[in-house]
């Protein structure tokens, strides 16, 4: 008998054709409303920068009005890309949202930009962009500055981020390669596996692998700890998923491409004249997601947990229609058991379009 999965959120903020980045964001949030009564446990936000599909910019904004309007799903971010900004400065702000909600806060981190290279160095501007070797050390500053205990011969070791009492957020390590599995195991950090990347998934089982090998126990975390997060998307039937997934296709397709623009409705995403590379491409991008009717979603979901040994997974929804991405989540939860504290159905915001 399969174990009872763990479910959480991840949410890009998707924009969709049409809609205003204003709209996505105020969907983010509903939607965190919506999952918290279906059962999830946790709910974190993206960041991405120049790009016009998805609205996450800033993470730890998102993340206090998320928190603001829920009352007990833990909140983070998936991830704030550390290697953009001071370690004391994200400490500070991770500090204050844990000092409002204490128990509740996640920082995720990454490595990655969140965007192509030149925004990368307009957001480091008038400065040079890091060198991504620092990261290692960035990480250790940041957890040293949220513990309060930098070692007496650091260079800052008097500088102390506020405010300084109370609990700490709980940090993750985000990642889709062994650099980031390692980094994790070796300073005792739980690991997010990023399947919902879609590609190179097959390597996916042999780097938390060697993330759970190389993992060194200490007093904040004597285990490992895995979550593993995937596109998903569920509806009453198998067929009707396939029609809403074509519209995450394309937007996948579109950020490869470098095409700026939102999600579009699902009639367009069939309609379009993908040339015979497009739809080679979308093909083995389609394998890594997991999409169909609640049972589907359900005996994949129980499968990526057999194969990643953790029953922590965590969902990526993208669709065009809100109310369908709120029905997907809510199909999954319902499917896979989640113990909700009650379940009621969140309607779209009433500025938002496509919720019908």
């Amino acid at each position: 008998m399969a174990q009872q999965l763990h479910l959480s959120v991840a949410d890009q903020s998707p924009v969709r054709q049409g809609g205003t980045a204003a709209q996505a964001l105020r969907e983010t949030v509903a939607l965190a409303e919506a999952v918290e009564k279906f059962g999830y446990e946790r709910f974190w936000v993206a960041e991405h920068h120049n790009l016009p599909g998805f609205a996450g910019t800033s993470p730890e904004i998102v993340v206090g009005q998320i928190a603001a309007r829920t009352q007990h799903i833990r909140v983070g971010s998936g991830g704030v890309m550390l290697s953009h900004y001071s370690a004391l400065k994200v400490a500070e702000i991770f500090r204050v949202l844990e000092s409002f909600y204490p128990g509740r806060i996640d920082l995720g981190l990454g490595r990655a930009p969140g965007s192509d290279q030149r925004t990368a160095v307009a957001l480091s501007y008038p400065g040079q962009p890091r060198d991504i070797r620092y990261y290692p050390e960035q990480v250790d500053d940041l957890r040293a500055y949220l513990a309060d205990d930098l070692p007496p011969d650091h260079r800052f070791a008097d500088v102390h981020a506020g405010p300084t009492a109370g609990t700490t957020p709980e940090v993750w390590l985000l990642g889709s390669g062994i650099d980031s599995a390692l980094i994790a195991a070796e300073r005792s950090l739980p690991f997010s596996y990023a399947y919902f990347f879609g590609m190179g998934v097959q390597h996916g089982p042999a780097i938390v692998e060697s993330y759970r090998r190389h993992f060194r126990p200490s007093e904040s975390l004597a285990e490992p700890k895995v979550n593993v997060t995937v596109q998903a998307l569920c509806a009453e039937t198998e067929e009707e998923a396939h029609y809403l997934s074509a519209s995450r296709n394309l937007v996948r397709l579109n950020i490869i491409r470098g095409r700026r623009q939102g999600v579009s409705t699902p009639e367009e995403a069939h309609a379009y004249p993908y040339s015979a590379d497009e739809l080679a491409y979308l093909e083995q991008y389609r394998r890594a997601n997991v999409d169909g009717d609640p049972q589907q979603v359900k005996e994949q979901l129980e499968h990526l947990a057999e194969v990643f040994q953790t029953t922590d997974l965590g969902v990526v929804t993208i669709c065009y229609d809100f109310s369908k991405r709120v029905r997907s989540y809510e199909l999954i939860a319902e499917a896979c058991g989640l113990p909700a504290p009650g379940s009621q159905r969140v309607e779209t915001p009433a500025a938002s379009p496509g919720g019908g």
